[in-house]
């Protein structure tokens, strides 16, 4: 098997960050995000890269209405109500431009090589005090519910909101159909990820620009699998958002992603590249010629090693049929 670049994306909207700034957002935010979807799909589609939209179940979802029916009865009990979706909904109210996405879900399943995948129906967090795994479990019966009867598809990769993987939970996941998590990368400062402190901070942000960590690209048979639990595929790096402040700070940034996809290309390893599409909100020109820079190095990459090109389900689906994947059943 040769090396690749996954992707997968983080869709969410408002629902990702309601707990961090309220109402306290600039409309035109995610007004770019959304109209820059469109332009992420037809770049992903024009150059035959396959990514994977997590996305959060609620965005499915037409109107209010609609968001209310497919709720599940057992709502998460969260100790600190502020990490509700619907306490946050019930008193701050439902803005449809930042809280549904339908057209975009449809525009997605549209485009070649693009696959579904779920970032949990309320933007749920696992590793939060007072939430139950029947409470989870009924999330993401949610989010397969309201795709199946919309969109006519299974939804097979999860990707767990803030990083937050509770392990406990993993054979939930495969039970309600997912077959791939996303993981954390492996560095002591992306662990816990629920227990913040400002030396994680400082190190992550850190590590976008100078090696502090071990490597970012991994070989198949490093991958975790146990008969219960859905494929754990690691992830690299988070592509962070560009600063206009900082041109030689984004250029340090994305040299960086380009040498670590170098690297995983000359040994045959893997390279899981994630980003929330709202990053690009604030500066969506440069944005997406940084996105436009770093697919230009892929196919270069492809033409002088191989790399191919995967989403997390088709790479998971490439994994699994491996000779070496029967031993680990």
């Amino acid at each position: 098997m040769p090396g690749s670049l996954i992707i997968s994306l983080d869709f969410e909207l408002l629902w990702g960050i309601f707990d961090k700034v309220g109402n306290r957002y600039k409309p035109e935010y995610f007004e770019n995000t959304r109209r820059l979807i469109p332009q992420m799909l037809e770049l992903f589609a024009n150059n035959q890269i396959a990514v994977t939209w997590a996305t959060v179940g609620m965005l499915f979802a037409e109107n209010e209405e609609e968001w209310r029916a497919y709720s599940p009865e057992f709502l998460p009990s969260y100790k600190e109500k502020k990490y509700s979706a619907y306490e946050w909904s019930n008193v701050h109210g439902i803005k449809p431009e930042v809280h549904f996405a339908p057209d975009l879900i449809r525009l997605i399943l549209e485009t070649p090589l693009q696959d579904l995948g779920s970032h949990t129906y309320a933007h749920y967090y696992t590793l939060m005090r007072g939430q139950s795994p029947e409470q989870f479990r009924q999330d993401l019966q949610a989010s397969q519910m309201i795709a199946k009867d919309k969109f006519g598809v299974e939804l097979k990769s999860l990707v767990f909101p803030r990083n937050h993987i509770n392990e406990l939970y993993l054979g939930i996941c495969l039970e309600e159909g997912f077959d791939c998590v996303r993981g954390n990368p492996k560095n002591w400062f992306w662990q816990e990820t629920q227990h913040e402190d400002l030396s994680k901070k400082i190190f992550r942000s850190a590590d976008c620009f100078f090696p502090l960590g071990s490597k970012t690209s991994f070989s198949s048979d490093s991958i975790s699998f146990f008969p219960n639990e859905p494929l754990i595929i690691p992830a690299s790096r988070i592509l962070r958002p560009y600063s206009p402040d900082n041109p030689i700070f984004n250029k340090v940034r994305l040299n960086r992603i380009k040498q670590e996809m170098s690297e995983a290309a000359k040994k045959g390893e893997h390279y899981h590249l994630w980003w929330h599409p709202h990053n690009f909100g604030n500066n969506p020109g440069e944005s997406m010629e940084e996105l436009q820079s770093l697919i230009l190095h892929f196919h270069q990459l492809r033409n002088l090693y191989g790399m191919d090109s995967h989403s997390m389900e088709s790479f998971s689906r490439e994994i699994k049929s491996m000779p070496a994947f029967a031993d680990k059943v």
